[in-house]
């Protein structure tokens, strides 16, 4: 049965927000004055932080929350915000009993839009109501709509996936080279995720290659991360029929339409023959 809340003369009850980002960390912070445990996660005393309203209906109208706070604790930094580590977060809200540790979730979405202004922040909110308002039929394109090793590519990842270990970074070029040489062409359009190292955790889209071997990535990359560092690097797709069918034999799951004429179809008119 839900616990009726402030419904006593006095309450010991304290706000929490748990953070599940993207790279796999989790954070826990909370409004009361010490540390809390509870649902198997730390969650950090940080009064610095505070919810705005939540606005619930029971409509399908997206609900809308916002956290502002001071870049205080240690868990949030500034350099992490700028790397887009907390972009597309997780975010749950809710009330902690910090006395008999009763907990109940009021706001669960993920985060939206981040600000940073003067060492504070601010984080806009997006309800999980707001999936309701995607339109879910495709439109035609001539490229394939799928997500390479994804739902409807339906190709196994692990089978385009290997581990390397990172040879020499090149800050200009923002790219790194690893000890294998893997080939730029077929990665081109992939992903490098980080699993040891300063960014840890951390994909980035792999945009090119170089002379030199290394791969041209989308993401910043701190120059302190030493060789050897592993990560795991996925091969890329252009998304054509041409490399679904001749490279990976998958052209039965292309989600694409190459032969569809476009929109400039209704704008041809015969001409006068020569």
């Amino acid at each position: 049965m839900t616990r009726a809340w402030f419904a006593r003369d006095l309450e010991t009850a304290a706000t929490f927000w748990r953070i599940l980002r993207a790279d796999g960390v989790t954070l826990g912070l909370t409004s009361h004055d010490a540390d809390l445990w509870f649902d198997g996660v730390l969650h950090r005393a940080s009064p610095g932080m505070v919810p705005s309203a939540l606005r619930k209906s029971a409509g399908f109208e997206a609900d809308s929350a916002e956290v502002r706070g001071s870049l205080t604790h240690e868990a949030i930094d500034g350099a992490d915000l700028a790397a887009g580590k907390f972009d597309g977060a997780q975010v749950r809200i809710g009330l902690i009993d910090w006395e008999s540790l009763e907990s109940e979730v009021l706001y669960a979405g993920t985060i939206g839009a981040v600000a940073e202004e003067d060492g504070a922040f601010s984080a806009e909110l997006v309800s999980r109501k707001a999936q309701l308002w995607r339109d879910p039929t495709p439109r035609t394109s001539p490229a394939c709509r799928a997500t390479f090793c994804g739902p409807g590519c339906n190709l196994n990842p692990q089978a385009f996936t290997r581990e390397v270990r990172l040879a020499v970074i090149d800050p200009v070029r923002n790219a790194a080279r690893f000890t294998d040489d893997p080939d730029a062409a077929i990665h081109a359009g992939g992903t490098l995720r980080w699993l040891d190292g300063p960014q840890a955790g951390q994909a980035m889209g792999v945009m090119d290659g170089t002379q030199s071997g290394a791969l041209v990535v989308d993401v910043p990359l701190d120059p302190t991360i030493p060789t050897g560092t592993r990560a795991l690097l996925r091969q890329g797709c252009d998304r054509t029929l041409d490399t679904c069918a001749r490279r990976f034999g998958n052209a039965v799951n292309f989600r694409g339409e190459p032969f569809l004429p476009g929109n400039d179809m209704l704008t041809r008119y015969p001409g006068p023959q020569g």
